[in-house]
């Protein structure tokens, strides 16, 4: 081998960036934004549906703050949905965006229990990097 190769580097890769901390944010004194949320019974919209047209069958326009949960979404969500209210489902969300090009692309980003407590029950909106104008899509699992 010639000296001015060199072999893999064995460098250890670089630490992961840490997560995103919420902002608490006074509710009382900031304006909420427009959460467009899409449920569908047994699984998820493709996202082909949200090219041009939103499936506005099954939505619900919430207004709400970056610092909303997860588990905040789920309980509005069985107050306005009768499907949602058994004990035994599984909410599955995914946050709809457009991606360069303008084309609606889909990002799981946590499932939510109804009735047990789970990892993603305090994920916020700002921690999944939603920005105002994405759509949420739920999917309502029967367990």
């Amino acid at each position: 081998m010639s000296r001015y190769m060199r072999g893999p580097s064995h460098r250890p890769p670089p630490p992961p960036p840490p997560p995103v901390q919420p902002q608490r944010i006074d509710r009382e004194k900031t304006c909420p934004l427009l959460l467009r949320v899409f449920t569908k019974d047994g699984r998820h919209h493709d996202h082909t549906e949200f090219q041009g047209k939103e499936p506005v069958n099954d939505e619900f326009q919430i207004h709400t703050w970056k610092d909303c949960t997860l588990r905040e979404l789920t309980d509005l969500l069985k107050e306005a949905c009768e499907s949602a209210r058994a004990s035994n489902v599984r909410f599955s969300f995914s946050l709809v965006y457009p991606d360069q090009r303008g084309i609606p692309k889909m990002r799981p980003v946590g499932q939510v229990h109804a009735t047990r407590n789970g990892p993603d029950d305090a994920q916020s909106l700002e921690q999944m990097f939603h920005q105002t104008g994405d759509f949420m899509d739920v999917a309502i699992l029967q367990s």
